[in-house]
């Protein structure tokens, strides 16, 4: 069943007309995991914000989102922010960008659950340390009494999941969420993704470059260069049998690269 499907999806720069993303299109079945891989550069992130209508004004996009029969790139912007609130989630790649180094995490994470659960403030604190304890932090009082510095960017990233979580989206789009993490947080990251599915049967769109992060997760598969879509298909097929060069050429080195990540994965399995 598709739940997201974008059609012909381009950006380009207002001023000089340069295409960043060029007839893109393919389909977010329910309850799998779609991942999109390419260099840095080569427009995925900027697939993400275009989505769900974070683009900067000098950029153009045009083609089609399609979510619950609306084309997202048509609605308001306080429609937008609802369903970015409630049924499409984005987890960034840099956790420290998504909070603000002002306010402690528990009065961030009640707010959240204010705007978007619609309960009171003490029901918010309940969620919060509820949330916490799913993504296995063991102090969660403590934790939301702190600022976001005073957490590594492996709990700051399982403080967003946590808090994905509790607002049940239908989408989770994740760019790069394991990019600043060290082989242990980026494997506990990870497992959270895969819980996501199992328990809250959520659709994921995974930005990455890692592909062995994207051959644990991945049901299906796009590689992206310069913009444009060189390859798609099941992920499986893909990393067994790629058919583009380019593609060849990112399995042969990144695949070599992943290889200490791969390994304490099928350890934790054992």
């Amino acid at each position: 069943m598709s739940l997201l499907e974008i059609k012909s999806l381009s950006v380009h720069e207002a001023d000089t007309d340069r295409c960043l993303v060029q007839d893109l299109s393919f389909t977010l079945r329910k309850n799998t995991c779609l991942a999109i891989v390419g260099e840095s550069g080569s427009g995925k992130s900027l697939t993400a914000k275009a989505i769900l209508g974070l683009i900067p004004p000098w950029l153009e996009v045009t083609g089609e989102v399609i979510y619950n029969k609306r084309n997202l790139l048509h609605e308001k912007g306080s429609v937008l922010r609802k369903i970015r609130g409630q049924k499409i989630c984005m987890i960034l790649q840099d956790a420290m960008t998504a909070f603000n180094p002002l306010d402690t995490i528990g009065k961030q994470m009640i707010e959240t659950f204010r705007e978007n659960l619609g309960v009171t403030k003490r029901e918010a604190r309940i969620i919060a340390e509820t949330a916490l304890h799913r993504v296995h932090m063991h102090t969660p009082k403590e934790v939301l009494k702190k600022y976001p510095h005073q957490l590594s960017g492996g709990m700051l990233q399982r403080v967003m999941i946590s808090i994905t979580i509790m607002l049940e989206p239908d989408i989770i789009i994740a760019d790069e969420p394991t990019t600043a993490l060290d082989s242990i947080n980026q494997r506990e990251v990870v497992e959270q993704f895969r819980l996501l599915r199992e328990i809250m049967g959520t659709s994921i769109l995974f930005i990455s470059h890692d592909l062995g992060v994207v051959q644990y997760l991945a049901d299906d598969l796009i590689v992206m260069r310069n913009g444009e879509c060189v390859e798609t298909g099941q992920a499986s097929e893909i990393f067994s049998n790629p058919q583009h060069e380019y593609t060849r050429f990112l399995i042969r080195t990144r695949v070599n690269l992943a290889a200490p990540f791969q390994k304490s994965m099928e350890e934790r399995v054992i």
